[in-house]
């Protein structure tokens, strides 16, 4: 399945703006949503005795969560980056190793990043949020680098992979915010254009070799290393003390639910396998199955913005 969203991009006055075509901009949040059955409102009865009886609940979202504000992901069927495209995402050793592979990196960033950016959160993101505000959610464990939960209000939040938000230098360690870096990219690039060829999911777009090779990259202005988003890359590792203060917090609750993962990934999966050993009842909320639906005393396949604004968290 192939999709074209014709985004040209180019310089106005010193500032980079976007021509989206009216395929993008038409009803884009629903573009990256697989299809799901019709709510089965015994199921949202059941989903909502779990989450009454939950007093210290735990909930780990992941990628299907963010879809529904347009942002696709990875796995779903049909719609995610491997059922569109043979692309594949960005290695961690391979962007720490070759600088040709970062400036590809962030040239296709560059270019995504003011669509990315303005994401918003959905109905489901919401209601997490007002979840911790009364006090239901316990911890919130996000897979997800897109700040949505942050911008939603969430506070008690582990991003477990980190945030496109913020920008590390691989040489000293300085954090600085993702809205600089664009700065800083523009006056180095006044000239540069380049038209994508669709969304991946990490806040970055697809250009073709040719369009990056002019592409500069500044360094890190404190040090002059090399600069990566503050997140993990497929190859890399979670910080083990992050890992460990989730293991506290799965240890800590009295019920887990699953908010849009597939849970493929073992960084989210060994959670599950906690929360099946300290025999917490694990609730999966996803559409198409998962890595432990065989663990789950109840699963639903819906859609989360439209489930679980219906479930009374007093």
């Amino acid at each position: 399945m192939r999709m074209s969203f014709g985004l040209t991009f180019r310089t106005a006055k010193g500032r980079w703006v976007a021509n989206l075509s009216q395929q993008c901009s038409r009803g884009s949040t629903g573009l990256f949503v697989p299809p799901s059955p019709p709510l089965d409102s015994e199921k949202v009865k059941e989903l909502q005795r779990f989450i009454t009886l939950s007093k210290r609940l735990l909930v780990m979202t992941g990628a299907g969560i963010s879809t529904e504000s347009g942002i696709p992901d990875y796995r779903s069927e049909k719609v995610g980056l491997y059922a569109r495209t043979d692309r594949r995402p960005i290695q961690h050793g391979d962007f720490v190793r070759i600088a040709r592979i970062r400036q590809r990196y962030w040239a296709r960033n560059f270019v995504g990043w003011p669509q990315f950016s303005s994401h918003q959160p959905n109905p489901a993101h919401w209601a997490l949020s007002n979840w911790e505000r009364l006090g239901k959610l316990y911890w919130l464990v996000t897979q997800n680098v897109d700040a949505l939960h942050t911008k939603a209000g969430s506070q008690r939040l582990t991003e477990l992979h980190g945030c496109m938000h913020r920008v590390l230098c691989l040489g000293c360690g300085e954090q600085t915010p993702r809205g600089a870096l664009q700065e800083r990219f523009e006056v180095l690039n006044p000239t540069w254009s380049a038209e994508a060829h669709g969304l991946a999911p990490d806040g970055d777009v697809f250009l073709t070799e040719e369009q990056v090779q002019s592409f500069r990259v500044p360094p890190c202005s404190r040090c002059g290393g090399p600069l990566k988003p503050d997140v993990v890359f497929f190859g890399d590792t979670v910080n083990p003390d992050k890992v460990d203060f989730v293991h506290r917090r799965v240890k800590e609750a009295d019920s887990l639910l699953v908010v849009g993962s597939s849970l493929q990934v073992y960084s989210g999966y060994r959670f599950i396998l906690t929360a099946q050993e300290k025999k917490l009842p694990i609730a999966i909320l996803n559409i198409g199955p998962t890595r432990s639906d065989d663990l789950a005393c109840l699963k639903l396949d819906s859609r989360c913005g439209e489930l679980l604004p219906l479930i009374d968290p007093r």
